[in-house]
């Protein structure tokens, strides 16, 4: 039984999956998106998104204690220079999980993990505003034509 086991570890020895989680977040702040299983996925959810939020603060000490956690000076550097300012208004919640399928080789559901404000497209979805129509507003406006049509002929024909 696993009770009172909160982290899971994927299979790997503490050292191993330490390395394994710094060179996938490395690989997510260079890439904006990665594609890795969903146990994966949800196990670099909380090691990346505190290092998100430390980097909202760009001092010496959070730059290195960040660098400790990624391992990489490219992947600290672009999560200070270019993340860190789009997601300062955001309190949290910088991972977006989408699930994708499942993998042919052994049926592992695999997911796509992108940071929310760099998807262009969802973006874009959500400041485009949809027209909201139902069927009751587009009977009124076929009535006010047909009924506009017949009062305009009347004076023509006269």
């Amino acid at each position: 039984m696993r009770h009172n086991r909160a982290v899971n570890h994927l299979g790997r020895k503490s050292g191993h999956r330490k390395a394994m989680l710094a060179n996938m977040a490395s690989s997510l702040i260079m890439k904006k998106r990665i594609t890795t299983t969903e146990a994966k996925a949800k196990a670099l959810k909380p090691y990346v998104e505190p290092l998100i939020t430390k980097s909202k603060e760009d001092t010496t000490h959070s730059r290195r204690i960040v660098f400790s956690y990624l391992k990489d000076k490219e992947a600290t550097a672009e999560l200070f220079r270019t993340i860190a300012p789009k997601v300062a208004d955001r309190p949290g919640g910088y991972l977006r999980i989408l699930h994708t399928g499942f993998r042919q080789g052994d049926a592992s559901e695999m997911v796509l993990v992108e940071f929310v404000d760099f998807n262009e497209a969802a973006l874009a979805a959500g400041k485009k505003e949809a027209k909201k129509t139902t069927r009751r507003s587009r009977a009124k406006k076929a009535e006010a034509p047909a009924a506009e049509a017949p009062a305009a002929e009347a004076p023509a024909a006269e």
